[in-house]
């Protein structure tokens, strides 16, 4: 098996086989002919059992040497059981004694394939082609190599050659439908996954798929009845356990989720690959996390071949810092970093941006291309492009602003991008990675006694790790409580976190301050419409009226900074805090209320609201965090100093001091 982005998997297409058999010779016992053996080899072949059907095929060898079936075969069980340089060998000796075998040709591309040599790899399966144009398999496989090498497009060429050789050909439905999700073409990949489904109703993998391009289409119910259907299969597939449990947290569907949580360590312990990246947002313990990363990265993106040698760096000159992300655009990592990026002393720095994510065009994308020295655009490069590309430029320090989340390339840093690689800012914990060297933190996120939790070495910043941007506008338009559904005199607590991070626990802890403050109501950002209705239910089932929960839609930054000074304190989530949605509130000048987690994931929070000269408001149990909700709603001078601070010293404040900020990180 190959791997298809950091969720999905696809499956090389079956080999191809020759039938012919060669006539009896000498060392052959009388009993058994040449035929007679090749004939049980293929029979063992089919059913499994490849020690049997090498002993045969060593056997007709032994008789005669160049025997093409026997050479062939020996060849694909090779390949099947990961012995790929001696397979290379045996289908390419197999390819001269028979240049007409197209299966020879499309087996040794499978070879070369799972060799990574992919250009050559497509050379023989055009061979393979050339001998038999509606050759199914080899148009397959083909467009299996196609797509991996990010040429999706001629991929799906590939396929619909396949299938219309061999109408339904279940294997060409699943790639074709991994090819439509690469393009972000998700409802077109689901049809796809639905035909092969229909043929193939135990195809694990395609459920698997299906489930991931459902919740990109943000149809998360049957998403979660996909995998449902996935699992009850019985059949091992990396990570579908934990999407299965991931797609439930994105609609608050909590439904077998403590026995879920209940199992996962042990599974985790006995080195089950069940959980994603995800697991950041699941209350399990840091030594856990890496463990999961460390597997995730061993699975998904693993080192490349050895690092190349850099050469001696000249004293003096500038650092060469590159910075490689696919958001160089409005989104939250530039919202936070587009001050740093211009602040950055060109005397001592030299700074360049690697972009692999879309031209979205907007205001952010002009303005960061403004902030470097150059500007790339590297989105149709191959991983190892793009490294090769970083090290001939001269990079001296690689900053993955990605990690772990989506549109992430950990494939560049794989192949070294830089003599130092580091993770910062895009994904709140380890990488789990041997070849990124140091994390981004403070010792709020990362205290000295977790950094063992840490594959990488910590870069401790004196403040917040967190960047922030000191001129980001907060609209002037008015609004008002009335038109947001909010109660003009009640108290308005708020959380505009992402639905998958409100667990059970949490929930439990906002109903109680709920029915302890009269009046008041619960504001929350309406991630998706399932998330609110399940949220409406749950708050029912625990004596609240669900209309005290009233949900918000997304508006730009600007407009969402203007809006959330209507309410009057933020509750934060544990086990996963909010982040970049912490310090839009503190730049608002809205109070945030966070608990102590863990986890990196748990500790940001804590870590913006201390920067921003607010530590009163940083407990370290959840009985103090529901204790001071209930407090502060009912002390309107003591919360009205708060926001007092906080809008008088905002500018001020550490978290918000972007000048020191870049100071520090250059420091380090």
């Amino acid at each position: 098996m190959a791997p298809f982005s950091s969720l999905a998997r696809f499956v090389r297409g079956r080999m191809g086989l020759g039938t012919g058999a060669r006539p009896a010779g000498e060392g052959v016992s009388q009993t058994i002919t040449l035929a007679e053996a090749m004939q049980r080899a293929f029979a063992a072949y089919q059913q499994g059992q490849w020690p049997e059907t090498e002993n045969l095929c060593r056997l007709v060898l032994a008789a005669q040497p160049a025997h093409f079936d026997a050479l062939h075969l020996m060849g694909v069980v090779a390949l099947n059981t990961g012995r790929g340089p001696e397979a290379l060998g045996l289908l390419s000796r197999a390819c001269e004694l028979s240049p007409g075998s197209a299966e020879a040709r499309n087996n040794l591309g499978a070879a070369l394939a799972g060799l990574a040599r992919r250009e050559e790899a497509l050379q023989s399966y055009d061979e393979a082609l050339r001998l038999r144009p509606e050759y199914a398999e080899a148009h397959n496989n083909r467009g299996v190599v196609l797509h991996e090498l990010n040429r999706h497009e001629e991929s799906l060429t590939a396929y619909d050659k396949a299938i219309a050789a061999s109408p339904g050909h279940v294997q060409a439905l699943f790639h074709r439908g991994a090819a439509l999700q690469a393009l972000r073409r998700h409802a077109e990949a689901v049809e796809d996954y639905e035909r092969a489904i229909a043929s193939k109703p135990d195809y694990t993998e395609a459920m698997f798929n299906c489930g991931v391009a459902l919740q990109s289409l943000g149809r998360h119910a049957d998403a979660i009845v996909i995998l449902g259907r996935a699992l009850g299969t019985g059949q091992g597939c990396d990570f579908l356990y934990g999407t299965w449990l991931s797609a439930k947290m994105r609609i608050c569907d909590w439904g077998g989720i403590p026995e879920a949580l209940a199992q996962l360590a042990d599974r985790v312990q006995r080195q089950e690959r069940v959980l994603t990246p995800q697991v950041v947002a699941l209350p399990v313990s840091a030594a856990l996390q890496r463990k999961v990363l460390e597997e995730w990265t061993r699975a998904k993106h693993p080192s490349a071949a050895a690092p190349p040698s850099w050469p001696a760096r000249a004293p003096g000159g500038r650092i060469h810092v590159g910075y490689f992300s696919a958001d160089f655009h409005d989104h939250a990592t530039c919202n936070l970093m587009a001050e740093l990026f211009e602040r950055h002393d060109r005397s001592r720095f030299e700074v360049s941006a690697f972009s692999f994510g879309p031209e979205k065009g907007d205001a952010m994308r002009a303005r960061v291309s403004r902030a470097f020295e150059r500007f790339l655009d590297v989105r149709d490069m191959q991983d190892a492009e793009v490294a090769d590309l970083a090290r001939r430029m001269g990079v001296d320090i690689a900053v993955d602003l990605k990690g772990h989340t989506e549109d992430a390339r950990p494939g560049i840093f794989a192949q070294r991008a830089a003599p130092v690689q580091a993770a910062y800012l895009g994904y709140p914990g380890t990488m789990g990675a041997e070849y990124i060297d140091y994390i981004v933190a403070d010792a709020t996120v990362i205290p000295e006694a977790h950094k063992a939790h840490s594959t990488e070495k910590v870069a401790w910043l004196p403040d917040s790790y967190q960047a922030n941007d000191s001129t980001r506008p907060i609209s002037q338009r008015a609004y008002s409580r009335e038109a947001e559904g909010l109660p003009e005199a009640g108290f308005v607590f708020c959380c505009f976190n992402a639905s998958y991070k409100i667990l059970p626990e949490t929930f439990d802890a906002w109903m109680r301050i709920l029915q302890r403050v009269g009046g008041s109501v619960l504001w929350l950002f309406e991630d998706n419409a399932e998330a609110a209705a399940n949220l409406r239910k749950e708050a029912a089932l625990r004596g609240v009226d669900a209309g005290r929960l009233v949900f918000a839609g997304r508006l730009p930054q600007a407009e969402h900074l203007a809006r959330v000074r209507l309410a009057d304190l933020f509750l934060d989530t544990l086990p996963c805090n909010a982040h970049t949605t912490t310090s839009d509130a503190l730049w608002a000048g809205l109070p945030v209320l966070t608990c102590v987690g863990e986890t990196f994931a748990g500790r940001v929070a804590a870590s913006l609201v201390n920067a921003a000269g607010l530590p009163e408001l940083v407990v370290e149990t959840r009985e103090g965090y529901e204790s001071l909700a209930v407090a502060l709603a009912a002390d309107p001078v003591r919360l009205g100093s708060l926001r007092k601070r906080l809008a008088v010293g905002r500018l001020s404040t550490r978290l918000f001091d972007a000048a020191r900020f870049t100071q520090s990180i250059e420091a380090a």
